[in-house]
């Protein structure tokens, strides 16, 4: 391959990297360059080159390539055997080893739509009773597409989607509305969704099921290390790994023991450890300073006298500490703590927490919110700049949450009052330059009239030469109408005569005439018919012979039929006995020949003639 594409498809690679943050540089080459080259063909790009600099100018572009690179296949309970698995076998373990009220941690890696995660929350549901399920199950479902993580938020798909779905299930876990199928609400409760890079983001850690299907397959064997390196960090003793059927543990086997192995379904090994777990930053600090107990006493008082006002929920939402500045301002006090946060007025007023809190749990960051409003009832307003810090110990277990409101009103009125005074600024330079635009507009107006005159006469004289031209071609394509509408008028003429002459001939033959097709459908019946069998044409055209209520023996006919098929050289004769329409025992002569389309003289059916014997 040269070595020149080979440098500018890893330059667009870098590209997709530093400026959008999507660092596919751990992907299998085959599959990225065929995915790209396909997204480059139907854009209408050839090289590299070309379709980086069009992907630097348009968003678009980016959002179709990034759609073409990640194919999000996913389904509910998509491969029913290894769902089985999961559900008679992965989870009743689970509940078994652990504690009746323990958390369960259940994290959905590259979750796509939604259905993976869902698929999960369905089956746990089920395991459990509805209280311990809301209580103790947390679903993480994470995914680097946004958009299909906006998807699966909205928990609604279609009749398709949930085809897979056994009914039962689905009866009892989703609501109709306007032919879409919703999740439930203590579902779709149970199951947070955030963005997460599995190769560059930080994993959620002690987790007890980690479900990641076919992802690993499309990376190549470093990053696929790195990625179960993570999955095993991320994963609580005994937890259990469930891959995709594609993919396998053939070089970790140290660290993963199956449970099936042709389920894909793996178990952490006791005792195993990648590398991530060997650097405990705070064990020299302790080593070093011994008992720290005296300084806790220290940093309590420090936390509650901070003029800044905080509180601290842990991991579960329960509020731990509150310090005297967030007290004062937002009416709390040490009956609060213990309280779960969403169970207080702060948890929604000034601003709605609780999404930035889920936020910060998943994604392990710190999130701000600026410009956040309080209007407070007789008092003035204040504006506060809220940062939500999730805090982790060394393995990156989530300890709780730190909210921190700043109060920023002093510096917003500031800056409020410069922007008021730089508007006026502004205002008064645009009235200074405003006078010596307007007489130099005056003069420019006036040469810009004259100028518009001259392109005004070129351009009607333009139009006019476009329609007189726009004349000469729509005459000329009225005139190619009438000739097509004339051919067509003669061809219509012809094809009426045909079938006038067709039925004439037909109608004509004073003997029963019957043309079927090789289904013993009827496609002609003339008049003889008629009076043999008292059944019109367009009674039984399209309809299967021998389901025809006359008195004709179909056993006798099926062999004639069977023999012009066979031998279309050969004319079958018969005399067979019937009851004509009128309830009388006839003998009718039959003859029976083989239907062929010309010239290729293919047999399409058979004819038969039928004569009333006296």
């Amino acid at each position: 391959m040269d070595p020149n594409v080979d440098e500018s498809f890893e330059a667009l690679l870098r590209f997709m990297r530093d400026s959008r943050g999507f660092d596919f540089t751990g992907y299998k080459r085959t599959t990225l360059v065929r995915r790209v080259r396909h997204r480059m063909s139907q854009a209408g790009f050839d090289t590299y080159e070309q379709y980086l600099d069009e992907l630097q100018a348009s968003s678009e572009e980016f959002s179709a390539l990034f759609n073409t690179i990640l194919i999000n296949v996913t389904a509910f309970f998509r491969d029913p055997e290894a769902w089985e698995y999961v559900k008679s076998e992965v989870i009743p373990s689970l509940l078994a080893e652990r504690e009746p009220d323990a958390p369960i941690r259940v994290w959905s890696a590259g979750c796509a739509s939604g259905q993976e995660a869902y698929s999960l929350a369905i089956l746990l549901a089920d395991a459990m009773s509805p209280d311990a399920f809301r209580q103790r199950v947390k679903i993480y479902a994470t995914d680097v597409d946004e958009d299909a993580l906006t998807e699966a938020r909205a928990a609604s798909y279609d009749a398709k989607s949930v085809e897979s779905v056994p009914e039962v299930l689905l009866k009892r876990h989703f609501e109709q509305v306007n032919g879409r199928y919703t999740l439930n609400k203590d579902l779709r409760r149970s199951v947070i969704f955030g963005r997460n890079d599995l190769v560059k983001d930080a994993p959620i850690s002690r987790v007890d099921l980690l479900v990641c299907r076919n992802t690993l397959m499309y990376m190549n064997a470093e990053t696929q290390r790195i990625m179960l390196g993570k999955m095993h960090f991320a994963l609580a003793p005994l937890g259990v790994l469930f891959l995709g059927h594609a993919e396998m543990l053939l070089s970790h086997s140290d660290w993963f023991t199956p449970l099936s192995l042709k389920q894909r379904i793996f178990r952490k090994a006791p005792g195993s450890y990648t590398g991530m777990e060997r650097y405990d930053p705070a064990a020299t600090l302790y080593e070093r300073h011994g008992d720290l107990s005296a300084l806790m006493t220290v940093r309590e008082l420090a936390f509650r006298a901070s003029p800044v006002a905080q509180i601290v929920v842990t991991g579960e939402d329960t509020v731990a500490m509150v310090n005297e500045e967030a007290e004062s301002l937002f009416g709390l006090s040490a009956r609060d703590i213990g309280r779960l946060l969403r169970d207080l007025e702060i948890s929604y007023r000034p601003i709605e927490l609780r999404g930035y809190l889920e936020q910060a749990k998943v994604e392990r960051r710190s999130i701000r919110i600026p410009d956040v409003e309080w209007a407070r009832p007789g008092a003035e307003t204040v504006w506060f700049e809220i940062h939500i810090n999730p805090l982790v110990d060394t393995e990156n277990g989530l300890l709780g949450v730190s909210i921190v409101f700043f109060d920023v009103t002093a510096t917003r009125a500031l800056f409020d009052k410069l922007v008021h005074t730089n508007r006026q600024l502004e205002a008064a330079y645009e009235e200074l330059q405003s006078t010596n635009e307007e007489l130099e507009t005056t003069n420019e107006e006036l040469q810009s009239t004259v100028e518009e005159l001259e392109t005004t006469n070129e351009e009607l004289q333009s139009t006019n030469e476009e329609l007189e031209t726009m004349n000469e071609e729509l005459q000329s394509t009225n005139d190619e109408l009438h000739t097509i509408n004339d051919a067509l008028s003669e061809r219509s003429e012809e094809l009426d005569h045909a079938h006038g002459f067709l039925d004439s001939l037909i109608n004509s033959v004073h003997l029963g005439l019957v043309v079927v097709d090789r289904e013993m459908r009827v496609l002609v019946w003339n008049r003889g018919c008629e009076e043999l069998w008292g059944l019109r044409a367009d009674e039984t055209t399209g309809a299967v012979l021998t389901s025809l209520d006359i008195g004709l023996p179909t056993d006798d006919i099926r062999p004639l039929i069977g023999q012009a098929f066979v031998d279309p050289d050969h004319a079958g004769e018969a005399l067979i006995e019937a009851v004509n329409r009128r309830g009388r025992s006839t003998p009718i002569r039959l003859l029976c020949t083989a239907f062929q389309a010309a010239p290729s003289g293919t047999v399409n059916g058979a004819l038969l003639l039928m004569e009333a014997q006296p």
